[in-house]
């Protein structure tokens, strides 16, 4: 007999009416769109009046995922960066000196005095005032080699030292600077995604390109330069020993040392060691606070290896000055009064509220380790994804006319069924993809277009057979029965190679590809899962209310 178990039709319609909510959104797409921005900032920033009053704009009680609308449609900005991997070598060879002039301390008898010469980026010299000592200076500095962490690396070192004369020169072995061209890349990938995520941006694309490339592109931002501001602020923190205060920009300081500006005090420069004492990589925790004035500043934390280095060092230079370094500026540089245990802080300056939010920002992201050179910049005005979304909006339209009129006119009231069908299909498709956050994109839409197509192709196949099983001279309920039983096999196989293709291009593909991979995989599965239960339960329903004697199809 035609029929399907009650509790069988209860989870048809539950599914159908979960994807039909699920898309409701993207019916009050703008609506939505500033909620969910409004509940981001609140997280992010605080409440606010305005932002509460935008936040009620939509009820919490209804789902608020969209369909993120990729950059050929709203529109944004595109960048090509290039990692400067060479500044992480003479970052290396820089903050290497203190170690070296700590390990050849105790060999003054054999090595005599050392001092640090001037050096070019790739490598760190050492001048040591008894040549003959050499060797020995050799063993020590050869001894604060590391082993290179990486599988093409294995077995080899991070430092190749030499002599050239009465000069000690350490460079970094070659496996050291692939393992860290390596290391590089990828940490700056991390900081730009970490960067972009924290202002709130939607459904960016970054991801690497060759070896030392990075590709940007961030719908819905206002500009190249806007994007390049976000992801190009260094926010280098450091904690430096101060030599001395007073100096000018002219001065040259002495090896080792740097002359660097105050932030809030115009004029005035610092000479500071170069080496410092920790450095914002060992911070685990920044947040925005107040000091005990109530002006506002941020509160940091170490991790281990930097709270011990830190509390140390307060601990042995109490009474002297110590510069907190952003950027190449000094923020301030109080004076040492106690030993600071425990690895945490507060950074104090003429910051505003949403300044020291900012830079509290910047710092838990992490600093990049090394600049990058934007090779190709574009701004993409949302002008020419309006116009992509309305050539999508008429193909589609176009296209879902025309099925729907070709099954009318060929099987009549069955054809009106699969019509329905065809439209829960859509909303399905669109619930799935704003559950799952899915990005929108021109070849996106190209694949909507293309289930639309498909998606009547298990409803042609069962009609089909149902025709056939008529002719036998089969009844209604019986053909109705059969077709479904013996079209199954079919419609599971051709939609099985389209899911296999779609699976392929999605592992394979990247960007766009991967867009379209996706919207034509869900649109199959939602497709099936419409002929095979929604349109059978409909015909279900209507024959077990009319009982006809005979069908059309």
């Amino acid at each position: 007999m035609l029929q399907i178990d009650l509790w069988k039709r209860i989870l048809i319609w539950g599914i159908v009416a979960l994807g039909v909510f699920l898309a409701l959104p993207n019916a009050f797409y703008t609506r939505v769109e500033t909620h969910n921005d409004a509940v981001t900032a609140i997280e992010r920033q605080g409440a606010t009046p305005e932002r509460e009053a935008v936040a009620a704009g939509w009820p919490s009680f209804l789902p608020s995922g969209l369909v993120n609308l990729g950059l050929d449609l709203r529109g944004g900005a595109h960048l090509l960066a290039e990692v400067q991997v060479e500044d992480v070598y003479a970052q290396r060879l820089e903050a290497l000196w203190p170690e070296v002039r700590d390990a050849l301390r105790p060999e003054r008898d054999t090595v005599g005095t050392i001092r640090l010469q001037p050096s070019g980026p790739m490598e760190l010299r050492i001048r040591i005032s008894q040549p003959d000592g050499m060797a020995r200076a050799l063993e020590v500095v050869r001894g604060l080699a590391q082993p290179v962490v990486s599988l093409t690396g294995a077995g080899e070192t991070d430092l190749a030292v030499s002599g050239d004369g009465d000069e000690i020169v350490v460079r970094l072995s070659e496996a050291e600077r692939q393992a860290t061209d390596e290391r590089t890349v990828r940490q700056s990938l991390e900081i730009i995604r970490r960067r972009i995520d924290e202002v709130g941006t939607r459904e960016p694309t970054i991801q690497r390109q060759g070896s030392d490339r990075i590709l940007i592109q961030v719908p819905g931002i206002g500009s190249a330069a806007e994007l390049k501001e976000i992801i190009g602020t260094t926010a280098q923190l450091t904690f430096q020993p101060v030599v001395g205060r007073g100096a000018s920009a002219n001065d040259s300081p002495g090896i080792g040392n740097e002359i660097l500006p105050s932030l809030d005090e115009e004029g005035v420069f610092y000479e500071l060691e170069q080496a410092p004492v920790v450095t914002g990589e060992e911070l685990v925790d920044a947040q925005p606070s107040y000091d005990q004035n109530g002006r506002p500043a941020v509160s940091f934390r170490f991790n281990p290896a930097g709270a011990r280095k830190f509390g140390d060092y307060t601990a042995e230079n109490i009474g002297n000055p110590f510069a907190i370094v952003l950027d190449d500026e000094v923020i301030s540089a109080p004076v040492i009064q106690s030993h600071i245990p425990g690895g945490s802080g507060i950074i104090t300056g003429n910051f505003s509220v949403e300044e020291s939010t900012n830079l509290a920002v910047l710092l838990r992201a992490g600093a990049l380790p090394a600049g990058l050179e934007f090779l190709e910049e574009r701004t993409i005005g949302p002008e020419l994804g309006q116009d992509s979304i309305d050539a999508g909006k008429i193909a589609t339209v176009v296209a879902f006319s025309a099925v729907l009129v070709f099954m009318f006119l060929s099987y009549g009231l069955f054809g009106i069924f699969a019509n329905i069908a065809l439209i829960l299909n859509i909303a399905l498709l669109f619930g799935l993809l704003s559950l799952i956050g899915a990005t929108l994109t021109l070849p996106g839409i190209a694949g909507i277009v293309l289930t639309v197509g498909m998606a009547v192709d298990a409803n042609v196949l069962v009609f089909e057979r149902i025709r056939e099983e008529l002719r036998t001279a089969k009844g209604p309920a019986r053909a109705i029965e059969l077709g479904y039983e013996k079209a199954l096999s079919a419609i599971v196989d051709a939609n099985l190679t389209t899911i296999i293709t779609a699976t392929i291009l999605f592992a394979m593909g990247s960007g766009p590809v991967r867009g379209f991979a996706i919207t034509l995989g869900l649109g199959i599965i939602t497709s099936v899962f419409t002929a095979i239960f929604v349109t059978r339960l409909m015909i279900v329903i209507w024959f077990g209310r009319t009982r006809p004697k005979t069908i059309e199809v």
